[in-house]
């Protein structure tokens, strides 16, 4: 499996640090962030560019607005509550609709990056829900 430094070299945007406690508190496994577009921007469009490492998966969770991921490298997987995961590969686009509950995260064996832009951040904050069980990850292929 390929360590850090050597993904970031097939990504085009930097890996930033990892996510601060705030954040990484609704993760399994460590993340990275690096902003793009801030979420105080006068656009009110905040975008980022987020690394996972292998294994690594945020907890259920809605977006009030929406949200975009545009995937730039590795493998991952998105799954909506009551579907199948779906698995991602760079060039990939998952349109989320406003509160549709829903994960992501990389493959096990994988690195995994994408771009997520919040939609609509004015309609309000991310709400974080359960964690993605090991038993419910353990499952993809």
């Amino acid at each position: 499996m390929e360590n850090k430094e050597d993904f970031s070299k097939k990504v085009i945007f930097p890996i930033g640090p990892e996510a601060p406690d705030d954040i990484a508190k609704n993760f399994i496994g460590t993340v990275y962030l690096h902003s793009l577009v801030p979420y105080d921007s006068p656009l009110k469009h905040p975008i980022s560019h987020v690394v996972f490492e292998p294994r690594c998966r945020n907890n259920w969770h809605k977006h009030p607005g929406g949200q975009i991921l545009l995937v730039t490298g590795g493998r991952g997987w998105y799954q909506e509550e009551g579907k199948d995961a779906r698995e991602l590969h760079a060039g990939d686009v998952v349109e989320i609709l406003p509160d549709i509950k829903h994960w992501h995260g990389a493959a096990a064996d994988s690195w995994f990056a994408h771009i997520a832009m919040e939609a609509d951040v004015l309609a309000g904050p991310t709400q974080w829900l359960e964690p993605v069980t090991d038993e419910q990850y353990d499952k993809l292929r």
